[in-house]
């Protein structure tokens, strides 16, 4: 009968060459040890296992101690908000706690000089860190270590991030930050858009795909608000962030310092577990975990953080989130919100064009022949021509509530101008004012009258008082984009 010893060497063990494991660095994964044949009374029962306390945080080096005051000015300066021209700005355009004026408290960076924001704010931010650093360095040689202070920065830090993160989230989960192309758009030559609006139109014409964008920045921003998932968060931020980053410089947006800056607070609050986690998937060596608990001796302390954790969630989850739903129900906040002319929208050939009293005939280079005409559902009436445009680059996100500050529709582009007009109260006279104010007073005032359902008929002055008469006639004219989406990704296409 066969014995288990013929497949169990029991003195496989006292045969076993310790060399072996201390050249490979790692135990022997076949490591055996024989069971007891008995199990003892005094082995029956296993002794009672000790937990040892978490040792005491164990004092810095005076390298790391310098490092951290500086870390800890810097930061704590990019991320409280101390510049007065933030709260100027929250104050002049506040709108009754709109989602725009929500969107401006969760787009705060620190800004030292006048127009677009740049690194060099940052370079004035180091500098004051630096000073305090000395300063500070030199009042507080007895402290050991300061991973209290080390704690609540990283707080600030989560929470500014993820407050940046849901502000421009949920402009993206309901598609808002780059609205479908306008009329005027869709009938803009392709060679007369900027990098930047090219990228903006490019996202806006895929909303499903902006919506899952933003439910990503979501996502990263509520896993920042808990302790235990916090570098999840700030990892799946860096990782998005990255890429906005990316985007901005390739295309010329106007975000790309203000995307690196959430992206540096996503690498503070990433750099915590960062060790620990190079040694457990990298090094595959042991990781000691963070033992490090806050511990709020004072009932009122307890509820004060819970009031504001929950104060931060309501303001800018439930009440921002209900408001951008409310604001996407009502159209796009990039373009204006002033119903134009009744039954008009639409692309128009300019059949006929008189000024001063000569015809201009058609001409791709006639400076002052209109060439076609577009009115939008809106108060928007677009002339393309060959007049040079002044060119509007405003790339940044801002969000509006009057109509004559919005510039999405004719900012990055050429080749059209666009003007906002006013219907008389008896429906016959029209004012035109140039929306791009970089090109000064541009002012028509005509007189409207439609012959048919097809044709408008204007007649008046330009903005330098010479008679104009122009005959619009509608074109029928269908969008790929349009028809593409009727038909479904499957379904035929015929133009």
């Amino acid at each position: 009968m066969t014995s288990s010893d013929d497949f169990y060497d029991v003195d496989w063990q006292r045969r076993r060459n310790p060399a072996d494991d201390l050249e490979s660095g790692f135990p022997s994964t076949h490591f055996y040890h024989p069971m007891q044949a008995t199990l003892s009374p005094a082995t029956a029962v296993a002794a009672p296992s000790t937990v040892a306390a978490p040792a005491a945080e164990a004092p810095w080096s005076g390298l790391e101690k310098t490092v951290f005051r500086f870390a800890f000015l810097y930061f704590a300066l990019q991320v409280v908000p101390l510049d007065w021209k933030y709260y100027h700005d929250v104050a002049v355009n506040w709108s009754g706690f709109s989602f725009g004026d929500i969107f401006r408290l969760t787009h705060y960076s620190p800004r030292f000089f006048a127009g677009p924001d740049t690194f060099a704010n940052w370079t004035v931010v180091a500098a004051l860190a630096v000073v305090g650093t000395a300063v500070w360095s030199q009042v507080d040689k007895s402290r050991s270590e300061y991973a209290t202070l080390y704690y609540w920065l990283r707080v600030l830090v989560r929470y500014r991030l993820a407050a940046g993160l849901l502000g421009y989230g949920f402009l993206k989960l309901f598609p808002m930050q780059s609205p479908l192309p306008s009329l005027s758009l869709l009938n803009t030559h392709y060679g007369d858009l900027s990098d930047w609006k090219i990228f903006s139109l490019s996202l806006g014409i895929v909303p499903s795909y902006q919506s899952f964008l933003g439910l990503v920045e979501i996502l990263a921003a509520v896993l920042l608000l808990g302790r235990r998932t916090a570098s999840i968060g700030a990892f799946l931020s860096v990782s998005f962030l990255g890429n906005v980053f990316l985007s901005n410089l390739a295309y010329e947006g106007g975000e790309y310092v203000y995307s690196f800056y959430l992206m540096a607070l996503a690498l503070v609050v990433l750099w915590y577990d960062a060790r620990r986690v190079n040694d457990l998937l990298t090094l595959e060596r042991p990781a000691v975990p963070n033992r490090f608990r806050l511990v709020l001796p004072a009932g009122w302390q307890r509820t004060g953080r819970r009031i504001l954790k929950a104060g931060f969630v309501l303001l800018f989850v439930g009440l921002y989130g209900v408001k951008i739903y409310a604001a996407y129900q009502r159209g796009p906040y990039h373009y204006p919100q002033t119903p134009g002319l009744p039954n008009a929208a639409g692309l128009y050939n300019v059949r006929e064009f008189r000024l001063a009293g000569e015809v201009h005939s058609y001409s791709a280079t006639d400076p002052e022949r209109w060439q076609d005409v577009v009115l939008e559902q809106w108060n928007t009436l677009s002339v393309r021509s060959n007049r040079p445009v002044v060119l509007d680059e405003s790339n940044t996100e801002a969000i509006h509530p009057q109509d004559p500050d919005r510039h999405y529709e004719f900012a990055g582009t050429a080749g059209r101008h666009y003007y906002a007009y006013q219907l008389s109260p008896d429906g016959q006279t029209l004012t035109l004012h140039n929306r791009n104010p970089l090109e000064g007073a541009d002012t028509f005032t005509l007189r409207l009258s439609r012959p048919d359902a097809r044709t408008i008929t204007l007649r008046g002055t330009d903005a330098q008082g010479r008679d104009l008469h122009v005959v619009l006639e509608k074109r029928d004219k269908k969008y790929l984009l349009e028809e593409a989406a009727k038909a479904g990704r499957r379904g035929g296409l015929k133009l």
